[in-house]
């Protein structure tokens, strides 16, 4: 026999029994679509994650600071210096083996500016070499890095929020609070925030937030600044998330330049308060730390080990990385083995159903054996029908899957907030996934096919002719 006869004997028999056919196949599809599903979850969160770690924890990165002197000699300046991260080390380890771009920061905190009778304000201020942003994954919007003095660079979330004075001055008064219901004024002031100001090639200034002692704000300090460059939106973080990334780089030259002014500033104007003539500053590191971009995460710990041996901490982000796989690993596990044990009830089913067809079917099987049909014939010819069921049911696990997936996607983004700028679709279903699925059931039709194929090719024929 031919498969297409093997496959047309199948087809003609589940035809004829079509509450059982429809019952076999509802629990193979319960079961693969139960494993798509989990699947599905998996690579979503795992897409997921990834997508946030690439912005957030970037795993082929090093971070390096000053290392930790001995307790003994903590006291001692010159036992330190040895642990500090200096010039030399940092040209040190531009030459190290797999380094593809290297970077110092030194960080300026609570920063706000002004431009065009509007006021924002900045989380944090680095100041780095503004050519290695791109080398370090940043990308650019608008513009670009720049050797002019006195540039700056924003992030897409440093432009939005920016306050109008007048318009927040208007919106105290008593008349538009009369006007406005408490959430309508929420919601207003939530989607001000949200709006992008435009400030590429616009001059704005620096103001830095600093206080004294005492609580007196030191407001004299302005830096104008030129905005060369802003930086491209993160996408899939929703822009609620994005209004509070506010960051900013400047050239290393500037930053040393801002922090010796801020300091000569605090220290004259904590004088001038207290009265003192002698105020001293202590003197801050001339690098703060250094990021280390490596052209593999495979070469990461290779790179650390190197630079600990510069006497100087190091701190990356691979055991993050494997923290959340492992915890992506065992979801998979819990939803995969839920799928399989569904299978396994289903496989139970098809067993007791291809059982009695062999009993219901023993006159058909004795006349083929009479005929001359042999033991393999009788045997894949139940095994060809089993996995016709698997296929069938395989299928209709692919569509529920994908009802599935789109009912959790609707019911996500129905009963959740609104997000602007976040990801419409929350699972989504990869094309490798669903082969996986049909084999899954191909391979529980074939494998609960078996017993009832071998007691079917063991019926004797004379008996079951002169029973029926």
């Amino acid at each position: 026999m031919k498969l297409s006869d093997y496959l047309k004997l199948g087809w003609e028999q589940l035809r004829r029994r079509v509450v059982v056919t429809a019952l076999c196949c509802m629990g193979i599809a319960i079961g693969s679509a139960s494993i798509i599903v989990a699947l599905s979850f998996g690579e979503s969160i795992n897409h997921y994650s990834k997508e946030q770690m690439s912005y957030y924890i970037k795993s082929d990165e090093i971070t390096v600071r000053s290392g930790q002197a001995p307790e003994a000699s903590s006291g001692d300046a010159g036992a330190l210096k040895p642990y500090e991260l200096s010039k030399a080390k940092i040209d040190m380890m531009r030459t190290l083996p797999h380094v593809k771009a290297l970077a110092t920061y030194q960080t300026l905190d609570q920063f706000q500016f002004e431009i065009d009778n509007k006021r924002g304000y900045l989380n944090n201020l680095y100041a780095t070499e503004l050519d290695s942003l791109e080398a370090f994954g940043s990308e650019f919007a608008q513009g670009g890095s720049s050797d002019m003095d006195n540039s700056i660079i924003l992030s897409y979330g440093a432009t939005m929020g920016l306050i109008d004075e007048q318009l927040s001055r208007a919106s105290r008064s008593r008349e538009l609070q009369n006007q406005l219901s408490e959430r309508e004024a929420s919601d207003s002031w939530r989607n001000q925030m949200m709006i992008p100001y435009p400030v590429y090639q616009k001059q704005i200034i620096l103001k830095p937030q600093l206080y004294l002692s005492n609580g007196t704000e030191i407001a004299s300090l302005q830096f104008p600044l030129r905005v060369v460059g802003i930086l491209k939106k993160p996408e899939g973080v929703p822009d609620d998330v994005v209004m509070n990334m506010k960051t900013a780089y400047i050239s290393p030259a500037l930053g040393h330049k801002l922090r010796d002014a801020i300091a000569e500033e605090t220290s004259n104007v904590g004088k001038k308060s207290s009265g003192s003539s002698s105020q001293t500053q202590s003197a801050e590191p001339e690098y703060g730390e250094v990021k280390i971009k490596v052209d593999d995460s495979s070469r990461v710990r290779e790179v650390e080990e190197l630079v600990k041996k510069l006497k100087l901490s190091t701190e990356t982000n691979l055991y993050r990385e494997e923290q959340m796989q492992g915890e992506l690993v065992i979801l998979r596990l819990v939803f995969g083995g839920v799928g399989l044990f569904i299978l396994f009830v289903a496989s139970i089913s098809i067993i007791v159903a291809m059982t009695m067809s062999t009993y219901q079917r023993r006159r058909q099987i004795g006349i083929m054996k009479v005929l001359g049909a042999n033991l393999r014939q009788i045997r894949n010819m139940f095994m060809v029908e089993s996995a016709l069921l698997g296929v069938l049911g395989g299928m209709c696990g692919i569509l529920l899957s994908y009802w599935v997936i789109w009912g959790i996607n609707i019911a996500v983004l129905r009963f959740s907030p609104p997000r602007s700028g976040a990801q419409q679709e929350i699972l989504f279903i990869s094309p490798w996934i669903l082969p996986v699925g049909l084999f899954f059931a191909v391979l529980t039709g074939v494998l609960s096919g078996i017993y009832p194929a071998v007691k079917a090719s063991r019926t004797d024929a004379l008996t079951a002719i002169k029973r029926d």
